[in-house]
């Protein structure tokens, strides 16, 4: 019997018998580790591409009704650092409403609510924890905006809206996978569980404490993240690794009240001056960190990872220009992709202080973030700003720095991984001919250290979000065509890892807990 399948833009011609023979003939060769087969790994994916061609999922036959659904996901204007009860727990509801056959619910933190479910009817399969989160950014200055960022707008081919792609997309694209295998096949090729929150956009302060606490509940062997952008949007890839952060505000205070700028001008200290001079002291001329100690425990790239990076095609004058800058600037001796995936920065974001009208104001503020690389210790790093800091001589004013409660060391995993591997497959299938680079997050996503800490499993970040979508800023937005390719890749992934069995983890036993939390997430 020859069956015909169409893959994307590919029509394959199998015999259908022969096919399941090469499956368990390499699986058995894999078991019994026979030398001359390929690795366990890509037998692995031999595997899941046999399963592949074998069986596809329908989607919707056009964008309607997902259009539709999304915009009701981000019409809740969930912003975790504004902490509205109402808009929060709306929008954790209506994740739950979505994934009824997974016994989704709600469950209380300290902050905002998680939303957690599971669906473990396969006995021997691998288990995946799926991450993502409900809560958006602010919206900045209204005026920016082209429209309601509340009101999803269609503008083309994309949609604009506050989260529509960070994370509310992604998540929804993983939403409809899961609803159409139990539509068209009854169950989930693997074992799936659920956990989406509603404060990463704030640090994640509350879900180190949940996932402790509910350690054995969320165990599984492999984490895959919908957050997390890719680099490009012409080419797929992967990121290996993400940066850590920590976040502080340094306020230089005064007189006990604002002052007269005549009546007090050049007789008092004025809080921005002292400000300022603490700013600009905190880089050297040539885009270094000024600060001793900042760099400390960072290897140096080596000539492998040079070549590596230099190998990716990108134009530093291209990207620029996208952004509206004809230079750029940063750390020397450090190409522009050096910095962005390997380097670790300190910025600043915000300044606060005075105003139009003709006072010396009594405050001035600064809010400053340092984006981590491995080998740099959170804490140590705090502690030799505070010292910098602490050693100027700004004599009338007092220097305080209020640090934020995250302290998120880097991520990284291994190109080698299984997960890597698998999800490459996938991408290939669904972007055929295309390489799939392996990019770096030049972003933190506090969650996934957790993992790694509490449940011994490493992350694979899997979203189909693309870095260059305004995330954060005004006019937010996602490519609709990202929605289809994102479910049929996952659709994939899934597939692959199932037919690959429990060797997704392969640096921890059958027992992997570090802690004993409640059998039940409730």
């Amino acid at each position: 019997m020859v069956a015909r399948h169409h893959t994307v833009g590919v029509e394959i011609g199998l015999t259908v018998e022969g096919v399941w023979q090469c499956v368990v003939v390499r699986f058995e060769a894999w078991v019994a580790g026979v030398q001359d087969l390929p690795s366990k790994s890509k037998a692995v994916l031999t595997l899941g591409i046999v399963c592949r061609q074998l069986t596809m999922l329908e989607f919707e036959p056009d964008d309607t009704r997902y259009l539709q659904e999304l915009a009701e996901f981000v019409a809740i204007p969930s912003i975790s650092r504004d902490g509205n009860h109402d808009a929060m727990h709306s929008a954790a509801q209506w994740l739950v409403d979505q994934l009824p056959f997974a016994g989704a619910h709600l469950v209380e933190t300290s902050g905002h609510p998680v939303v957690v479910g599971e669906w473990t009817g396969i006995e021997g399969s691998p288990t995946i924890l799926i991450y993502g989160h409900y809560d958006v950014q602010p919206i900045g200055d209204r005026g920016e905006w082209l429209s309601d960022p509340f009101v999803m707008t269609r503008d083309g081919n994309n949609v604009r809206g506050r989260g529509v792609t960070d994370d509310k997309g992604p998540v929804y694209i993983v939403l409809k996978v899961t609803q159409a295998f139990f539509a068209q096949e009854g169950s989930l090729p693997l074992n799936v569980k659920f956990l989406f929150e509603g404060e990463e956009e704030i640090g994640s302060p509350h879900l180190a404490s949940f996932i402790a606490d509910h350690a054995q509940a969320l165990a599984a062997d492999l984490v895959i993240s919908a957050d997390g952008a890719m680099w490009r949007a012409d080419e797929p890839s992967l990121s290996i690794g993400s940066k850590g952060l920590v976040s502080m505000d340094i306020e230089v205070t005064g007189a006990h009240d604002d002052l007269h700028s005549g009546r007090y001008g050049g007789v008092v200290p004025n809080p921005i001056h002292a400000l300022g001079e603490i700013i600009a002291g905190l880089h050297n001329r040539d885009g270094g960190v000024a600060v001793p100690g900042f760099y400390d425990g960072i290897a140096p790239l080596t000539p492998q990872r040079c070549q590596e990076i230099a190998a990716v095609p990108f134009s530093e004058e291209c990207f620029l220009k996208g952004l509206g800058l004809p230079v750029g600037f940063g750390e020397a001796g450090y190409s522009l992709l050096e910095r962005l995936w390997e380097r670790p920065t300190l910025e600043i974001n915000g300044v606060r202080a005075g105003g139009k009208y003709t006072v010396i104001p009594h405050l001035a503020t600064a809010n400053v973030s340092c984006r981590l690389v491995p080998g740099q210790d959170p804490n140590a790093v705090l502690d030799a700003i505070r010292a910098h800091i602490g050693g100027l001589a700004l004599p009338g004013v007092e220097i305080r720095l209020n640090v934020d409660e995250a302290r998120i060391p880097a991520y990284s995993i291994s190109a080698n991984h299984p997960a890597i591997q698998a999800a490459r497959t996938a991408l290939n299938l669904v972007y055929p001919g295309q390489e799939v680079l392996l990019a770096k997050i030049a972003g933190t996503l506090p969650p996934v250290t957790l993992f790694e800490e509490y449940l011994g499993a490493k992350t694979l970040f899997f979203s189909f979000s693309t870095a260059d979508e305004r995330l954060h800023a005004p006019n937010e937005y996602l490519r609709i065509h990202r929605l289809r390719e994102g479910m049929r890749a996952w659709e994939q992934l899934w597939r692959i890892l199932a037919a690959g069995g429990r060797s997704l983890n392969p640096d921890r036993s059958d027992d992997p807990m570090k802690s004993s939390g409640c059998d039940d997430v409730r």
